[in-house]
């Protein structure tokens, strides 16, 4: 039980190094809302090594920590929106097999981007804001492969958690 605690908090505590150091970036993609997703990383190597439930926390923790250091209400909303349907998407993916790590987390970045657009219809109270569909799909494809693959290539080297 000590071993898992302790790996729960170095996953945390990278999760927001992670969402910190993407503040820190001075790229603007020209749509409200696409970043990099560095603390995604985090999330998809908990899904292959915590257990489930461990994962869902680590995200929800992931997301009001960083909000509350580094954004706002509303960037927790949506983050918790994105978050929750991205994880549950990837975890189906995994569950069912035959796909690569970096494709379960290309899902898992548009499903994400989904997730958080489905809040800003709620919140702006118009289904216009899907005219962002395409450019957030695009962005979580993209995004969803860059962390995939570092993913990929991180949990080759990550040895096995023997609890």
């Amino acid at each position: 039980m000590k071993g898992r605690i302790a790996y729960f908090g170095v996953f945390t505590a990278l999760a927001l190094i992670f969402s910190y150091v993407e503040t820190l970036i001075p790229i603007s993609f020209g749509t409200p809302g696409v970043k990099l997703g560095l603390a995604n990383l985090i999330i998809v190597i908990a899904l292959y090594r915590l257990k489930l439930k461990e994962a869902y926390l680590l995200s929800v923790t992931r997301v009001l920590l960083s909000g509350f250091l580094f954004g706002n209400y509303f960037s927790i909303a949506y983050s918790i929106a994105g978050g929750i349907v991205s994880l549950s998407v990837m975890a189906l993916l995994k569950k069912w097999g035959g796909f690569s790590v970096a494709g379960i987390s290309i899902a898992g970045g548009v499903s994400h981007n989904i997730g958080q657009l489905f809040v800003a219809m709620l919140v702006v109270e118009t289904y216009q804001v899907t005219y962002y569909l395409p450019v957030l799909l695009m962005a979580g494809l993209l995004t969803g492969a860059l962390i995939g693959i570092v993913s990929g290539e991180t949990l080759k080297r990550l040895p096995d958690f023997k609890f």
